[in-house]
């Protein structure tokens, strides 16, 4: 498929994980990727990759949580390929929660809130311009179950609540102008935050109607379709991917999705 073709598009966070296979899959549809990321040596690899699988991409070192650092990645875009039209707004934060609501600290809090919801503002709020002059802008949110349900994370499922509203109102304000805003929100997902967690993603798979936990690819395919044009009268909406866990189960607290 290349339904991207022309098309440029800008995924943050994308050194890894979910961001890197949203970024490979745009790639792979025909776009032109900025990968970008804190972490610069892992955008550069992901753009490497893109690279040697034909695809064309550069890599960004980008802070979400510094609003000069964003506003540079979507010039460096626009320098590069000439215009924006998808952005994907993955970069988060996400700390464990104290044994108790009455101990955390402000500084935890602050820096979820901070890089997975107010990210996505800076991110959005620099990229509008563009994506209103490239005639076809989309913005994909990568949300959370834990913004639909309780699975634990206070701060971090805050963020993605607020994340959820922000892409309604904004799908509201931006759709006149022709850009369409959506939200994916993946369940458990195997990524390497779960193995530098000491964690195995595959103990939970049994609480899935599905049978097994997420791939990067399956969130990767949900965000291509809300980007692409299949998807031009879709806006504002929160798509679960998440093997029907929102759908069957309230929640097992303490292990968090």
């Amino acid at each position: 498929m290349t339904r991207f073709e022309g098309h440029a598009a800008l995924v943050t966070g994308a050194g890894r994980g979910i961001g890197a296979a949203v970024a490979q899959r745009l790639a792979a549809e025909g776009a032109s990727v900025l990968v970008t990321d804190i972490d610069l040596p892992g955008a550069r690899e992901t753009a490497a990759e893109i690279r040697e699988q034909g695809g064309e991409a550069q890599e960004f070192g980008c802070d979400v949580g510094d609003k000069d650092s964003v506003r540079a990645a979507v010039a460096h875009a626009v320098d590069t390929f000439g215009r924006l039209d998808v952005l994907v707004n993955n970069a988060y934060g996400c700390h464990a929660d104290a044994p108790l609501f009455e101990d955390e600290d402000d500084e935890g809090w602050a820096r979820d809130l901070d890089l997975s919801l107010t990210g996505a503002y800076r991110c959005s709020r620099a990229a509008l311009p563009h994506l209103v002059a490239s005639g076809r802008g989309a913005i994909v949110n990568i949300g959370s179950v834990n913004g639909i349900q309780d699975f634990g994370n206070h701060a971090y499922s805050a963020a993605k609540a607020g994340l959820a509203s922000l892409t309604r109102t904004l799908a509201g304000h931006a759709g006149p102008r022709g850009v369409r805003v959506n939200l994916v929100a993946p369940g458990t997902v195997r990524t390497r935050a779960w193995a530098d967690g000491g964690r195995d993603p595959d103990s939970v798979r049994g609480l899935y109607p599905l049978g097994r936990v997420g791939e990067p690819e399956d969130i990767a395919a949900a965000v291509a379709f809300l980007a692409s044009r299949d998807a031009a009268w879709v806006t504002g909406v929160v798509l679960p991917v998440d093997g029907g866990l929102t759908a069957v189960h309230t929640g097992f607290k303490g292990t968090s999705a």
